[in-house]
Protein backbone atom coordinates (compact mmCIF):
# COMPACT_ATOMS: atom_id res chain seq x y z
CA UNK A 1 0.00 0.00 0.00
CA UNK A 2 1.94 3.28 -1.27
CA UNK A 3 -0.07 5.94 0.22
CA UNK A 4 2.39 8.68 -1.11
CA UNK A 5 1.80 7.60 -5.09
CA UNK A 6 1.18 10.29 -6.94
CA UNK A 7 -0.68 10.98 -10.02
CA UNK A 8 0.87 12.52 -13.24
CA UNK A 9 -0.29 16.02 -14.52
CA UNK A 10 -0.50 14.31 -17.95
CA UNK A 11 -3.16 11.79 -16.51
CA UNK A 12 -4.79 14.28 -14.77
CA UNK A 13 -4.94 16.38 -18.22
CA UNK A 14 -6.49 13.19 -19.97
CA UNK A 15 -9.11 11.96 -16.86
CA UNK A 16 -10.70 15.32 -17.67
CA UNK A 17 -10.96 14.57 -20.75
CA UNK A 18 -12.63 11.08 -20.85
CA UNK A 19 -16.26 10.88 -22.03
CA UNK A 20 -19.29 11.25 -20.53
CA UNK A 21 -17.21 12.73 -17.29
CA UNK A 22 -16.59 16.35 -19.22
CA UNK A 23 -16.76 19.72 -18.44
CA UNK A 24 -17.33 22.83 -21.17
CA UNK A 25 -15.00 25.29 -21.49
CA UNK A 26 -17.04 28.40 -21.32
CA UNK A 27 -15.64 31.21 -18.68
CA UNK A 28 -13.75 34.30 -19.55
CA UNK A 29 -11.65 36.51 -17.59
CA UNK A 30 -14.26 38.39 -16.75
CA UNK A 31 -16.31 35.71 -15.56
CA UNK A 32 -13.22 34.83 -13.00
CA UNK A 33 -12.88 37.87 -11.86
CA UNK A 34 -16.92 38.55 -11.03
CA UNK A 35 -17.26 34.61 -10.14
CA UNK A 36 -13.87 35.69 -7.58
CA UNK A 37 -16.13 39.18 -6.08
CA UNK A 38 -19.46 37.47 -5.90
CA UNK A 39 -18.08 34.16 -3.61
CA UNK A 40 -15.52 36.75 -1.24
CA UNK A 41 -18.03 39.93 -1.28
CA UNK A 42 -21.19 38.58 0.48
CA UNK A 43 -22.91 39.66 3.77
CA UNK A 44 -19.60 39.31 5.32
CA UNK A 45 -18.38 43.18 4.46
CA UNK A 46 -21.27 44.12 6.59
CA UNK A 47 -20.35 42.09 9.71
CA UNK A 48 -16.98 40.27 9.98
CA UNK A 49 -15.34 43.29 10.28
CA UNK A 50 -17.32 44.94 12.72
CA UNK A 51 -16.87 41.63 15.15
CA UNK A 52 -13.66 41.88 14.38
CA UNK A 53 -13.15 45.91 15.16
CA UNK A 54 -15.63 45.01 18.22
CA UNK A 55 -13.68 42.04 19.67
CA UNK A 56 -9.68 41.40 18.80
CA UNK A 57 -8.61 44.90 16.60
CA UNK A 58 -10.15 48.20 17.27
CA UNK A 59 -9.48 50.56 14.17
CA UNK A 60 -6.34 48.34 13.57
CA UNK A 61 -8.95 45.92 11.96
CA UNK A 62 -8.30 47.38 8.74
CA UNK A 63 -4.28 45.96 8.98
CA UNK A 64 -6.42 43.02 10.01
CA UNK A 65 -7.47 42.83 6.59
CA UNK A 66 -4.77 43.61 5.04
CA UNK A 67 -2.73 40.80 6.43
CA UNK A 68 -5.60 38.44 5.21
CA UNK A 69 -5.48 39.96 2.22
CA UNK A 70 -0.97 39.54 1.51
CA UNK A 71 -1.94 36.07 3.05
CA UNK A 72 -4.23 35.27 0.30
CA UNK A 73 -2.73 36.78 -1.94
CA UNK A 74 0.48 34.80 -1.78
CA UNK A 75 -1.25 31.70 -1.32
CA UNK A 76 -3.34 32.60 -4.32
CA UNK A 77 -0.46 33.08 -6.51
CA UNK A 78 0.48 29.41 -5.56
CA UNK A 79 -3.18 28.13 -7.17
CA UNK A 80 -2.36 29.97 -10.52
CA UNK A 81 0.79 28.72 -10.62
CA UNK A 82 -0.55 25.12 -10.64
CA UNK A 83 -3.92 25.94 -12.19
CA UNK A 84 -2.08 27.01 -15.51
CA UNK A 85 0.01 23.76 -14.98
CA UNK A 86 -2.78 21.14 -14.21
CA UNK A 87 -6.44 23.09 -15.75
CA UNK A 88 -8.64 20.58 -14.76
CA UNK A 89 -11.23 20.40 -12.13
CA UNK A 90 -10.52 19.77 -8.17
CA UNK A 91 -7.95 22.61 -7.10
CA UNK A 92 -5.77 21.98 -4.37
CA UNK A 93 -6.56 18.52 -4.05
CA UNK A 94 -5.51 17.65 -7.78
CA UNK A 95 -2.24 19.80 -7.18
CA UNK A 96 -1.90 17.62 -4.03
CA UNK A 97 -2.23 14.05 -5.88
CA UNK A 98 0.34 15.65 -8.67
CA UNK A 99 3.00 16.62 -6.05
CA UNK A 100 2.59 14.95 -2.14
CA UNK A 101 0.68 11.61 -2.52
CA UNK A 102 -2.44 9.93 -2.29
CA UNK A 103 -3.42 10.37 1.14
CA UNK A 104 -2.37 13.92 1.70
CA UNK A 105 -4.31 14.70 -1.76
CA UNK A 106 -7.53 12.82 0.21
CA UNK A 107 -6.87 15.36 3.28
CA UNK A 108 -6.78 18.30 1.40
CA UNK A 109 -9.79 17.24 -0.81
CA UNK A 110 -11.44 16.50 2.06
CA UNK A 111 -10.70 19.15 3.92
CA UNK A 112 -12.05 21.27 0.76
CA UNK A 113 -15.68 19.50 1.00
CA UNK A 114 -15.28 20.80 4.74
CA UNK A 115 -14.83 24.34 3.58
CA UNK A 116 -17.78 24.19 0.84
CA UNK A 117 -20.34 22.35 2.16
CA UNK A 118 -19.94 24.28 5.58
CA UNK A 119 -19.69 27.39 4.18
CA UNK A 120 -22.34 26.80 1.50
CA UNK A 121 -24.99 25.60 4.55
CA UNK A 122 -23.99 28.28 6.62
CA UNK A 123 -24.08 31.09 4.10
CA UNK A 124 -27.57 30.05 2.91
CA UNK A 125 -29.11 29.95 6.40
CA UNK A 126 -28.02 33.18 6.93
CA UNK A 127 -30.04 34.26 3.35
CA UNK A 128 -33.16 33.17 4.57
CA UNK A 129 -33.12 35.18 8.19
CA UNK A 130 -31.90 38.22 5.95
CA UNK A 131 -35.10 37.55 3.30
CA UNK A 132 -36.86 37.54 6.54
CA UNK A 133 -35.59 41.30 7.79
CA UNK A 134 -35.88 42.55 3.81
CA UNK A 135 -39.65 42.08 4.42
CA UNK A 136 -39.76 43.49 7.75
CA UNK A 137 -38.50 46.54 6.62
CA UNK A 138 -41.23 46.85 3.76
CA UNK A 139 -44.10 45.56 6.39
CA UNK A 140 -44.37 42.35 6.01
CA UNK A 141 -44.15 39.37 8.95
CA UNK A 142 -42.50 36.63 7.83
CA UNK A 143 -40.35 34.65 10.13
CA UNK A 144 -37.02 33.01 9.23
CA UNK A 145 -38.75 29.47 10.00
CA UNK A 146 -41.08 27.38 10.55
CA UNK A 147 -42.14 25.05 12.87
CA UNK A 148 -41.68 21.27 11.16
CA UNK A 149 -42.62 18.18 14.04
CA UNK A 150 -40.79 20.56 16.60
CA UNK A 151 -38.27 20.81 14.41
CA UNK A 152 -36.94 24.68 13.31
CA UNK A 153 -37.48 24.59 9.25
CA UNK A 154 -35.37 27.76 8.07
CA UNK A 155 -37.14 27.45 4.57
CA UNK A 156 -35.01 30.55 2.84
CA UNK A 157 -31.99 28.23 2.74
CA UNK A 158 -33.96 25.47 0.79
CA UNK A 159 -35.54 28.21 -1.69
CA UNK A 160 -32.11 29.79 -2.51
CA UNK A 161 -30.17 26.14 -3.18
CA UNK A 162 -33.28 25.10 -4.76
CA UNK A 163 -32.32 28.13 -7.26
CA UNK A 164 -28.98 28.00 -7.51
CA UNK A 165 -29.26 23.90 -7.52
CA UNK A 166 -31.27 24.02 -10.95
CA UNK A 167 -29.39 27.54 -12.92
CA UNK A 168 -26.06 25.34 -12.10
CA UNK A 169 -27.44 21.73 -13.65
CA UNK A 170 -28.72 23.98 -16.58
CA UNK A 171 -25.10 25.23 -17.05
CA UNK A 172 -22.07 26.98 -15.71
CA UNK A 173 -21.94 30.21 -18.41
CA UNK A 174 -26.00 30.90 -17.68
CA UNK A 175 -25.20 30.85 -13.67
CA UNK A 176 -22.00 32.78 -14.45
CA UNK A 177 -24.61 35.33 -16.51
CA UNK A 178 -27.04 35.35 -13.05
CA UNK A 179 -24.18 35.88 -11.07
CA UNK A 180 -22.71 38.91 -12.59
CA UNK A 181 -25.96 40.90 -12.85
CA UNK A 182 -26.16 40.27 -8.79
CA UNK A 183 -22.60 40.95 -8.61
CA UNK A 184 -22.95 44.34 -10.30
CA UNK A 185 -25.74 45.38 -8.47
CA UNK A 186 -24.59 44.13 -4.52
CA UNK A 187 -20.90 46.08 -5.67
CA UNK A 188 -23.18 49.29 -6.16
CA UNK A 189 -24.92 48.78 -2.90
CA UNK A 190 -21.72 48.78 -1.47
CA UNK A 191 -19.98 52.00 -3.01
CA UNK A 192 -23.09 53.82 -1.63
CA UNK A 193 -22.24 51.98 2.05
CA UNK A 194 -18.90 53.60 1.87
CA UNK A 195 -19.81 57.08 0.38
CA UNK A 196 -22.74 57.49 3.07
CA UNK A 197 -20.50 56.05 5.66
CA UNK A 198 -17.47 58.22 5.08
CA UNK A 199 -19.87 62.10 5.57
CA UNK A 200 -19.82 60.37 9.45
CA UNK A 201 -16.23 59.94 10.15
CA UNK A 202 -14.53 61.50 13.11
CA UNK A 203 -10.85 61.65 13.03
CA UNK A 204 -10.82 60.92 16.88
CA UNK A 205 -12.38 57.26 16.86
CA UNK A 206 -9.48 56.03 14.70
CA UNK A 207 -7.14 56.66 18.40
CA UNK A 208 -6.18 54.95 19.75
CA UNK A 209 -5.21 53.05 16.31
CA UNK A 210 -4.28 49.99 18.20
CA UNK A 211 -6.01 49.01 21.81
CA UNK A 212 -4.08 48.08 24.53
CA UNK A 213 -4.34 44.53 24.86
CA UNK A 214 -6.24 43.71 27.56
CA UNK A 215 -7.49 40.07 29.44
CA UNK A 216 -10.95 39.00 28.45
CA UNK A 217 -13.59 38.31 31.01
CA UNK A 218 -13.77 34.79 32.20
CA UNK A 219 -11.74 32.25 32.79
CA UNK A 220 -13.96 28.89 32.53
CA UNK A 221 -13.31 26.18 30.21
CA UNK A 222 -15.75 27.64 27.84
CA UNK A 223 -13.49 30.88 27.71
CA UNK A 224 -10.03 28.28 27.21
CA UNK A 225 -12.08 26.67 24.31
CA UNK A 226 -13.02 30.17 22.86
CA UNK A 227 -9.40 31.59 22.81
CA UNK A 228 -6.76 31.56 20.20
CA UNK A 229 -4.85 27.71 19.44
CA UNK A 230 -1.82 29.87 19.78
CA UNK A 231 -2.63 31.58 22.85
CA UNK A 232 -3.16 27.73 24.69
CA UNK A 233 -0.15 26.27 23.09
CA UNK A 234 1.81 29.21 24.74
CA UNK A 235 0.42 29.24 27.48
CA UNK A 236 -0.99 33.11 27.32
CA UNK A 237 -3.89 34.30 29.00
CA UNK A 238 -7.12 35.11 26.59
CA UNK A 239 -6.77 38.13 25.94
CA UNK A 240 -8.20 40.66 23.12
CA UNK A 241 -6.95 44.13 20.95
CA UNK A 242 -3.38 44.94 21.24
CA UNK A 243 -0.61 43.15 18.33
CA UNK A 244 -1.94 39.72 18.40
CA UNK A 245 -5.85 40.88 18.77
CA UNK A 246 -4.78 42.54 14.71
CA UNK A 247 -3.61 38.74 14.00
CA UNK A 248 -6.80 37.00 15.84
CA UNK A 249 -8.54 39.82 13.73
CA UNK A 250 -6.63 38.56 10.75
CA UNK A 251 -7.80 35.17 11.60
CA UNK A 252 -11.98 35.76 11.75
CA UNK A 253 -11.76 38.26 8.64
CA UNK A 254 -9.41 35.87 6.62
CA UNK A 255 -13.14 33.97 6.10
CA UNK A 256 -13.92 37.13 4.01
CA UNK A 257 -11.12 36.72 1.60
CA UNK A 258 -12.39 32.45 0.80
CA UNK A 259 -13.57 31.45 -2.39
CA UNK A 260 -10.60 32.50 -4.81
CA UNK A 261 -9.86 28.98 -4.52
CA UNK A 262 -13.44 27.90 -5.71
CA UNK A 263 -12.27 30.17 -8.22
CA UNK A 264 -9.46 27.78 -9.19
CA UNK A 265 -11.39 25.04 -8.81
CA UNK A 266 -13.19 25.98 -12.14
CA UNK A 267 -9.80 25.65 -14.30
CA UNK A 268 -11.35 23.09 -16.51
CA UNK A 269 -14.29 24.88 -17.77
CA UNK A 270 -11.91 28.16 -18.45
CA UNK A 271 -11.24 29.15 -21.77
CA UNK A 272 -7.74 29.95 -22.65
CA UNK A 273 -7.04 28.95 -18.66
CA UNK A 274 -3.42 30.00 -19.51
CA UNK A 275 -4.11 33.21 -19.87
CA UNK A 276 -7.45 33.51 -17.99
CA UNK A 277 -6.95 32.30 -15.09
CA UNK A 278 -4.56 34.52 -13.96
CA UNK A 279 -5.95 37.86 -14.67
CA UNK A 280 -9.28 36.83 -13.63
CA UNK A 281 -8.00 35.52 -9.89
CA UNK A 282 -5.61 38.46 -9.47
CA UNK A 283 -8.34 40.81 -11.05
CA UNK A 284 -10.99 40.11 -8.63
CA UNK A 285 -8.92 39.88 -5.50
CA UNK A 286 -7.40 43.84 -6.17
CA UNK A 287 -11.32 45.06 -6.30
CA UNK A 288 -12.47 42.88 -2.91
CA UNK A 289 -9.02 44.09 -1.09
CA UNK A 290 -10.07 47.66 -1.98
CA UNK A 291 -13.52 47.38 -0.94
CA UNK A 292 -13.10 45.35 2.24
CA UNK A 293 -10.63 48.12 3.59
CA UNK A 294 -12.43 50.97 2.48
CA UNK A 295 -15.74 49.74 4.44
CA UNK A 296 -13.38 48.79 7.56
CA UNK A 297 -12.16 52.46 7.16
CA UNK A 298 -15.64 54.04 6.80
CA UNK A 299 -16.67 51.32 9.95
CA UNK A 300 -14.12 52.66 12.54
CA UNK A 301 -14.18 56.22 11.56
CA UNK A 302 -18.04 56.57 12.19
CA UNK A 303 -18.18 55.40 15.86
CA UNK A 304 -15.77 54.07 18.30
CA UNK A 305 -14.86 51.16 18.55
CA UNK A 306 -15.91 50.45 21.91
CA UNK A 307 -19.37 51.36 20.61
CA UNK A 308 -19.46 48.06 18.84
CA UNK A 309 -17.93 45.87 21.22
CA UNK A 310 -20.87 47.52 23.70
CA UNK A 311 -23.27 45.61 20.99
CA UNK A 312 -24.61 42.10 21.62
CA UNK A 313 -23.73 41.17 17.65
CA UNK A 314 -22.01 44.57 15.64
CA UNK A 315 -22.75 45.06 12.40
CA UNK A 316 -22.24 47.93 10.25
CA UNK A 317 -25.72 48.87 10.94
CA UNK A 318 -25.25 49.22 14.40
CA UNK A 319 -22.87 51.78 12.90
CA UNK A 320 -25.26 53.63 11.43
CA UNK A 321 -27.95 53.55 13.85
CA UNK A 322 -25.41 54.78 16.34
CA UNK A 323 -24.94 57.51 14.01
CA UNK A 324 -29.04 58.40 13.61
CA UNK A 325 -28.92 57.11 10.12
CA UNK A 326 -31.44 54.32 10.55
CA UNK A 327 -32.35 54.67 7.01
CA UNK A 328 -28.82 52.66 5.81
CA UNK A 329 -30.21 49.74 7.41
CA UNK A 330 -32.52 48.86 4.53
CA UNK A 331 -29.93 49.80 1.71
CA UNK A 332 -27.72 47.08 3.79
CA UNK A 333 -30.19 44.43 4.37
CA UNK A 334 -30.94 44.62 1.21
CA UNK A 335 -27.43 44.43 0.01
CA UNK A 336 -26.87 41.62 2.63
CA UNK A 337 -29.35 39.92 0.78
CA UNK A 338 -27.97 40.21 -2.92
CA UNK A 339 -24.07 39.61 -1.32
CA UNK A 340 -24.92 36.67 0.20
CA UNK A 341 -27.32 35.04 -3.35
CA UNK A 342 -24.16 35.13 -5.36
CA UNK A 343 -21.85 33.55 -2.74
CA UNK A 344 -23.87 30.34 -2.55
CA UNK A 345 -23.94 29.66 -5.94
CA UNK A 346 -20.15 29.72 -6.48
CA UNK A 347 -19.92 27.82 -3.46
CA UNK A 348 -22.55 24.96 -4.31
CA UNK A 349 -20.27 25.26 -8.24
CA UNK A 350 -17.10 24.31 -6.40
CA UNK A 351 -18.38 21.77 -3.99
CA UNK A 352 -19.50 19.48 -6.89
CA UNK A 353 -16.31 20.18 -8.72
CA UNK A 354 -14.14 18.89 -6.00
CA UNK A 355 -16.16 15.69 -5.48
CA UNK A 356 -16.32 15.34 -9.45
CA UNK A 357 -12.68 15.28 -9.54
CA UNK A 358 -12.19 12.60 -6.02
CA UNK A 359 -15.06 11.02 -7.72
CA UNK A 360 -13.13 10.64 -10.93
CA UNK A 361 -10.12 9.23 -9.35
CA UNK A 362 -12.51 6.44 -7.50
CA UNK A 363 -11.52 8.09 -3.94
CA UNK A 364 -15.40 8.39 -4.06
CA UNK A 365 -18.28 6.39 -5.87
CA UNK A 366 -17.16 6.90 -9.54
CA UNK A 367 -20.94 7.19 -10.55
CA UNK A 368 -20.61 10.70 -9.08
CA UNK A 369 -18.66 12.43 -11.51
CA UNK A 370 -21.10 11.45 -14.46
CA UNK A 371 -21.82 14.87 -16.69
CA UNK A 372 -24.83 15.69 -18.92
CA UNK A 373 -24.25 15.02 -22.42
CA UNK A 374 -26.39 17.90 -23.66
CA UNK A 375 -25.58 20.10 -20.87
CA UNK A 376 -21.69 19.02 -20.05
CA UNK A 377 -22.31 19.75 -16.07
CA UNK A 378 -22.62 17.31 -13.69
CA UNK A 379 -26.05 17.20 -13.30
CA UNK A 380 -26.46 13.86 -10.38
CA UNK A 381 -24.07 14.84 -8.20
CA UNK A 382 -24.81 18.62 -8.37
CA UNK A 383 -28.44 17.86 -7.29
CA UNK A 384 -27.11 15.59 -4.47
CA UNK A 385 -24.78 18.56 -3.49
CA UNK A 386 -27.25 20.80 -3.44
CA UNK A 387 -30.09 18.50 -1.48
CA UNK A 388 -27.33 17.86 1.07
CA UNK A 389 -26.42 21.50 1.73
CA UNK A 390 -30.47 22.53 1.69
CA UNK A 391 -31.03 19.99 4.38
CA UNK A 392 -28.51 21.07 6.49
CA UNK A 393 -28.73 24.33 6.30
CA UNK A 394 -32.63 24.32 6.62
CA UNK A 395 -32.86 22.00 10.10
CA UNK A 396 -29.51 22.18 11.72
CA UNK A 397 -27.89 24.76 13.74
CA UNK A 398 -24.65 24.76 11.57
CA UNK A 399 -23.61 28.31 12.09
CA UNK A 400 -22.05 26.93 15.00
CA UNK A 401 -19.57 25.36 13.01
CA UNK A 402 -18.39 28.73 10.86
CA UNK A 403 -14.82 28.85 11.78
CA UNK A 404 -14.46 25.43 10.27
CA UNK A 405 -14.50 27.09 6.97
CA UNK A 406 -11.44 29.01 7.76
CA UNK A 407 -9.05 25.90 9.00
CA UNK A 408 -10.41 24.14 5.84
CA UNK A 409 -9.31 26.85 3.18
CA UNK A 410 -6.09 27.78 5.47
CA UNK A 411 -4.73 23.88 5.77
CA UNK A 412 -5.32 23.46 1.79
CA UNK A 413 -3.26 27.19 0.99
CA UNK A 414 -0.62 25.80 3.14
CA UNK A 415 -0.19 22.30 1.24
CA UNK A 416 -0.49 24.48 -1.81
CA UNK A 417 1.79 26.92 -1.12
CA UNK A 418 4.25 23.82 -0.41
CA UNK A 419 3.53 21.85 -3.33
CA UNK A 420 4.77 24.74 -5.39
CA UNK A 421 8.18 23.67 -4.06
CA UNK A 422 8.04 20.03 -5.18
CA UNK A 423 6.32 20.39 -8.44
CA UNK A 424 9.22 22.41 -9.41
CA UNK A 425 11.35 19.86 -8.32
CA UNK A 426 9.65 16.99 -9.62
CA UNK A 427 8.48 18.50 -13.44
CA UNK A 428 11.45 21.17 -13.87
CA UNK A 429 10.49 20.57 -17.67
CA UNK A 430 6.88 22.23 -16.98
CA UNK A 431 6.78 25.84 -17.79
CA UNK A 432 3.50 27.34 -16.13
CA UNK A 433 1.99 30.90 -17.95
CA UNK A 434 2.23 31.69 -14.45
CA UNK A 435 5.18 31.30 -11.93
CA UNK A 436 5.05 32.58 -8.24
CA UNK A 437 8.00 35.18 -8.42
CA UNK A 438 11.27 35.29 -6.00
CA UNK A 439 11.93 31.22 -6.15
CA UNK A 440 11.51 29.34 -3.08
CA UNK A 441 10.64 32.52 -0.86
CA UNK A 442 7.10 33.15 -1.57
CA UNK A 443 6.05 29.91 -1.26
CA UNK A 444 7.42 29.51 2.17
CA UNK A 445 6.03 32.85 3.16
CA UNK A 446 2.61 32.22 2.22
CA UNK A 447 2.89 28.82 4.08
CA UNK A 448 4.49 30.10 7.00
CA UNK A 449 1.51 32.73 7.36
CA UNK A 450 -1.50 30.63 6.67
CA UNK A 451 -0.23 28.45 9.09
CA UNK A 452 0.07 31.01 11.91
CA UNK A 453 -3.19 32.09 10.94
CA UNK A 454 -4.79 28.50 11.53
CA UNK A 455 -3.47 28.77 15.09
CA UNK A 456 -5.19 31.84 16.13
CA UNK A 457 -8.05 30.36 15.28
CA UNK A 458 -9.94 29.28 18.27
CA UNK A 459 -9.18 26.27 20.37
CA UNK A 460 -12.47 24.47 19.85
CA UNK A 461 -12.03 24.53 16.37
CA UNK A 462 -9.01 22.78 15.81
CA UNK A 463 -11.01 20.27 18.32
CA UNK A 464 -13.89 19.50 15.53
CA UNK A 465 -10.68 19.79 13.02
CA UNK A 466 -9.49 16.52 14.40
CA UNK A 467 -12.94 14.93 14.83
CA UNK A 468 -13.35 15.80 10.87
CA UNK A 469 -9.73 14.49 9.89
CA UNK A 470 -10.17 11.00 11.85
CA UNK A 471 -13.66 10.82 10.34
CA UNK A 472 -12.35 10.82 6.62
CA UNK A 473 -8.97 8.88 7.42
CA UNK A 474 -11.70 6.37 8.04
CA UNK A 475 -13.58 6.64 4.76
CA UNK A 476 -10.45 6.65 2.85
CA UNK A 477 -9.30 3.27 4.05
CA UNK A 478 -12.21 1.88 4.54
CA UNK A 479 -13.34 2.72 0.83
CA UNK A 480 -11.07 5.34 -1.15
CA UNK A 481 -7.80 3.50 -0.84
CA UNK A 482 -9.66 0.06 -2.20
CA UNK A 483 -11.09 1.74 -5.17
CA UNK A 484 -8.60 4.43 -6.37
CA UNK A 485 -7.87 4.27 -10.16
CA UNK A 486 -4.40 5.02 -8.96
CA UNK A 487 -4.32 2.19 -6.61
CA UNK A 488 -5.58 -0.20 -9.78
CA UNK A 489 -3.16 1.33 -12.50
CA UNK A 490 -0.18 0.46 -9.66
CA UNK A 491 -1.11 -2.86 -9.30
CA UNK A 492 -1.49 -3.45 -12.90
CA UNK A 493 1.69 -2.08 -12.87
CA UNK A 494 3.53 -4.18 -10.67
CA UNK A 495 1.87 -7.07 -12.28
CA UNK A 496 3.68 -5.86 -15.31
CA UNK A 497 6.88 -5.33 -13.83
CA UNK A 498 7.10 -8.61 -12.12
CA UNK A 499 6.29 -10.70 -15.11
CA UNK A 500 2.46 -11.90 -14.27
CA UNK A 501 1.34 -10.96 -17.46
CA UNK A 502 4.09 -13.20 -19.51
CA UNK A 503 5.96 -11.47 -22.23
CA UNK A 504 2.87 -9.81 -23.38
CA UNK A 505 3.86 -5.81 -23.90
CA UNK A 506 1.59 -3.68 -21.70
CA UNK A 507 -0.38 -0.87 -22.74
CA UNK A 508 0.50 2.69 -23.11
CA UNK A 509 -1.10 3.29 -19.86
CA UNK A 510 0.82 0.35 -18.09
CA UNK A 511 4.02 1.42 -19.53
CA UNK A 512 3.14 5.16 -18.11
CA UNK A 513 2.15 3.72 -14.77
CA UNK A 514 5.33 0.99 -14.81
CA UNK A 515 7.56 4.20 -15.76
CA UNK A 516 5.60 6.05 -12.45
CA UNK A 517 6.25 3.60 -10.56
CA UNK A 518 9.96 3.28 -10.83
CA UNK A 519 10.60 7.02 -10.07
CA UNK A 520 8.61 6.89 -6.74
Amino acid sequence: MNLLRTKSIEQSIADADEPGRKLKRSLSTWDLMIMGVAVAVGAGIFSVGAKAAANFAGPAVTLSFAIAAVTCALAIMCYAEFATAIPVAGSAYVFTYATMGELLAWIIGWNLILELFTAAAVIAKYWGIYLSKVFALTGLDVPPAISLGGMDLYWGAFLIVAIFTVLLVLGTKLSARVGNIFTLIKIAVVLFVIVVGFTYVKIENYSPFVPAAEPTAGTGAADVLKQSFFGFLTGAAPAQYGTMGIFAGAALVFFAFIGFDVVATSAEEVKNPQKTLPRGIFGGLAVVTLLYILVSLALTGMVSYTQLAAAKSPTLTTAFEAVGDTSAAKVIAFGSLVGLTTVIMVLLMGLSRVVLAMSRDGLLPRALSKTSDKRSTPVRLQIICGAAVALVAGLTNVDLLEEMINIGTLSAFVVVSLGILVLRRKRPDLKPAFRVPLGKVLPIVSAVLCLYLMTNLAVETWIFFGFWLVLGLAIYFAYGQRHSRLNERFAEASATVNGTHGSTPGTAVERDDEDELSRT
